[in-house]
């Protein structure tokens, strides 16, 4: 689809909470391309309206990547010679201004694929967020909604090791040992945004005495959501939790952009 409305572009993109940078010819002397006020609109993955083509927009794009990648969020401004060193035949001189848009997108690490996990998928998936969805059971993985990216290692402590600061992480796995080792491993990183375990009462007094006991501090501990889930949302069919979980997710994630 070709996008000449900037405006609604930026639109939908904040509706997804999807970070951006938008490009913006600011001055242009000699032979460009296209004239100052000319927009472009780049995210991680996609890219919406032109500043011209060639190699100067393959080498903003690259650099509008680089600045969504690293989390810039400073605007900034860029001359470019439209000459040979460019790989350009104009051979005018243009000035682009790039404005990080950043949205905050939570980073989620959902850790097991059984009944609960499967109904719990499907509710994120419909809201803005990366999903990883953690299971070393291929199998389990019958039905993937789109976006959600999917992992099978052999270890799932990897995932926790390799999960970028400031993640969601839901523990539900069909293994209970299994489910102490990950909360341990998320507990002893310190830099989650939300770390919650399914299970009852009785397992939430058991993983906090032991987590006390291998030296996890009191803060720490206090951080942890066990059982998961909103207290007030009653019910115990996996679409019940889900929901009860997923309402847990989004006031957390919702304090956060508020």
């Amino acid at each position: 689809m070709i996008y000449h409305d900037w405006i609604g572009v930026l639109h939908q993109l904040r509706e997804k909470r999807q970070s951006c940078v938008l490009i913006t010819v600011l001055s242009e002397q000699g032979s460009v391309p296209r004239d100052s006020g000319s927009k472009m609109i780049v995210s991680q993955h996609e890219t919406w309206l032109t500043i011209g083509g060639g190699h100067l927009e393959f080498q903003c794009i690259a650099q509008a990547r680089a600045m969504l990648e690293s989390g810039t969020r400073a605007p900034h401004t860029e001359a470019f010679s439209l000459g040979a060193r460019l790989g350009q035949c104009c051979g005018g001189r243009t000035t682009l201004l790039f404005e990080p848009l950043l949205q905050a997108q939570p980073e989620i690490w959902l850790f097991g694929a059984g009944h609960v996990g499967q109904a719990l998928v499907n509710l994120l998936s419909t809201l803005p967020c990366h999903i990883n969805w953690v299971d070393s059971r291929a199998a389990q993985f019958c039905h993937v909604p789109p976006g959600v990216v999917t992992h099978q290692p052999e270890d799932p402590l990897d995932c926790v090791a390799q999960a970028p600061a400031g993640s969601y992480f839901i523990i539900m796995t069909h293994h209970h040992p299994l489910d102490f080792a990950l909360c341990e491993a998320v507990l002893r990183r310190g830099d989650f945004r939300y770390a919650g375990v399914i299970g009852s009462a009785t397992k939430n007094q058991r993983f906090r005495y032991r987590l006390a006991g291998k030296g996890v501090e009191s803060d720490t501990l206090a951080r942890l959501r066990c059982p998961i889930g909103l207290p007030d949302v009653k019910g115990k069919l996996p679409a019940e939790i889900a929901v009860a979980i997923a309402g847990e997710i989004i006031s957390v994630y919702q304090q956060t952009i508020g």
